[in-house]
């Protein structure tokens, strides 16, 4: 009876812990909207003393500021979208990368974004099994790229570029630099390998048709 009722439970969380937490991060997103917007708000009040009673009926509105900042960030698209739009980007551009600080910030994020969101872009590319943080021990971590610049001049062989994620949150990991030799391109897709990591290893992906040889340490195949 005991056990019964121990798996009607486990079998009752299952069922509302994805729930949960979809609900969780959904509710910190509309927070993070909401609260560009009442920034916004707050800003107009003070540049704008008259504004105060219509700053106060907006912020009553609830899931109002998410619904005007995706309207703010779809105008900006379309704006953007045209030759008058990407030279008023341009000017912003030269303008930000003047200012000491905030140009190095604004740059590394620009190329970050630039990168993670261009459909030509290498972010991610594909899964890989390389091993981490020792030798004989096996994680799952993901192409970005090759090393470049004065990085890439101090490398002799052919390096590539890998993400480390952690569990349960991808969102966080290590940078590596590792040789090409020493990485195992997986078959698996970016989205059944952050699966996998996110699950901590209990939703595994399945099994190719063909099973590839198993990897020894230290005798790793170049990627396919």
């Amino acid at each position: 009876m005991k056990r019964r009722i121990q798996q009607y439970f486990i079998t009752g969380l299952l069922v509302w812990l994805p729930m949960g937490i979809t609900v969780w991060v959904l509710m910190w997103l509309v927070g993070l909207l909401d609260g560009i917007f009442l920034a916004v708000l707050g800003a107009t009040n003070a540049v704008v003393p008259g504004m105060q009673l219509v700053t106060d009926k907006l912020r009553a509105i609830p899931g109002l500021g998410v619904i005007l900042v995706a309207v703010v960030i779809f105008s900006t698209g379309v704006f953007v979208a045209n030759m008058f739009g990407q030279w008023w980007v341009r000017q912003w551009h030269k303008v930000i990368t003047r200012i000491p600080v905030v140009r190095s910030i604004y740059n590394s994020v620009k190329q970050v974004a630039d990168t993670l969101f261009s459909g030509s872009g290498n972010a991610f590319s594909k899964a890989l099994l390389v091993q981490y943080p020792r030798q004989g021990s096996w994680t799952i971590a993901f192409l970005t790229g090759k090393p470049g610049g004065e990085v890439g001049s101090y490398l002799q062989g052919e390096f590539v570029s890998v993400y480390v994620p952690t569990t349960p949150n991808p969102t966080s990991g290590f940078f590596l630099m590792m040789p090409r030799a020493d990485v195992v391109e997986l078959r698996m897709s970016v989205d059944e390998a952050l699966k996998y990591i996110i699950s901590m290893g209990v939703v595994a992906p399945p099994p190719p048709a063909v099973a590839p040889p198993a990897p020894k340490p230290g005798s790793l195949p170049n990627p396919p």
